[in-house]
């Protein structure tokens, strides 16, 4: 029929992880590139954010290897989800928000995200989840009572030409 919409098009939660996947296509970061969409409870887009190296630091002076000491990348980057986080305008517009991100947050950014009061993460990858951060994150993040989830919407393929 000519009236009806078409059935095709992406949910909510595939679209906002959608956002998060390209955010991620920003990031400079040679071997993780991680991006993070912060929505409220009327789908609306708050933030976005995607690992990086703070404002106004060169990234061609700063290492972006696993390397040791201050030849590590982990010693400077900042997260997606902090940036998300520090990218919005207002904080106070977080309370109750929903957190999409490409990859499982560590326990310094599941501080933040218990601080400014995200109530739930839904997350694309969980592959460093043995790690010792992940796991603090898993459990600072039961005790504060925000809901976390693995993604589970349509795959997608996000290509720019």
């Amino acid at each position: 029929m000519e009236n009806e919409h078409r059935k095709d098009y992406l949910s909510w939660e595939s679209y906002f992880m959608g956002i998060a996947q390209l955010s991620a296509l920003r990031s400079k970061d040679p071997s993780t590139q991680v991006g993070a969409c912060i929505v409220d409870t009327e789908h609306k887009v708050v933030s976005i954010g995607y690992n990086g190296m703070p404002r106004g630091v060169d990234d061609d002076i700063i290492p972006w290897g696993h390397g040791e000491g201050l030849e590590s990348k982990y010693l400077y980057v900042c997260h997606a989800e902090f940036n998300a986080i520090l990218n919005t305008r207002d904080g106070s517009r977080l309370n109750g928000c929903t957190l999409y991100v490409t990859l499982f947050p560590c326990n310094e950014c599941a501080k933040a995200i218990i601080q400014v009061g995200i109530k739930e993460i839904v997350y694309l990858s969980d592959s460093h989840s043995e790690g010792i951060e992940f796991q603090a994150s898993r459990k600072l993040l039961a005790m504060a009572g925000v809901k976390v989830r693995p993604y589970h919407g349509q795959e997608l393929t996000i290509t720019v030409k």
